[in-house]
């Protein structure tokens, strides 16, 4: 090839790299738009509330007063750890139900 010359890439190839490009762009757009979005998940009949960002980022748990009792905080903790990791696995969820939208079911690794 020529010094100073490009390689122009064939019309298909062309138009693809384009199509990648655009659907790269809606993928961190829609990525953007879950990671402000909330996931919550209750335990123990409503009495702990867990919320989640679509980071998977616990921004807040809500505890009822009947739910604290001191002789018995291994339920508290089991059902804490219940109601986060269901509110982690929404968000978890929410992305890649997203991402698998877009993608046509297609595993893309290092996507999410």
């Amino acid at each position: 090839m020529a010094k100073g010359r490009r390689q122009q890439m064939p019309g298909n190839m062309g138009n693809m790299m384009k199509q990648v490009q655009q659907m790269q762009r809606n993928m961190e757009k829609k990525q953007a738009e879950i990671a402000e979005m909330e996931f919550e998940a209750t335990a123990g009949g409503g009495a702990i509330k867990v919320t989640a960002n679509g980071n998977k980022e616990i921004v807040a748990i809500e505890l009822k007063e009947e739910i604290v009792d001191p002789d018995d905080i291994e339920m508290l903790q089991d059902l804490i750890i219940v109601a986060v990791n269901e509110a982690i696995q929404s968000a978890e969820k929410a992305m890649s139900d997203a991402m698998g939208a877009m993608t046509g079911g297609m595993k893309m690794p290092g996507l999410f």
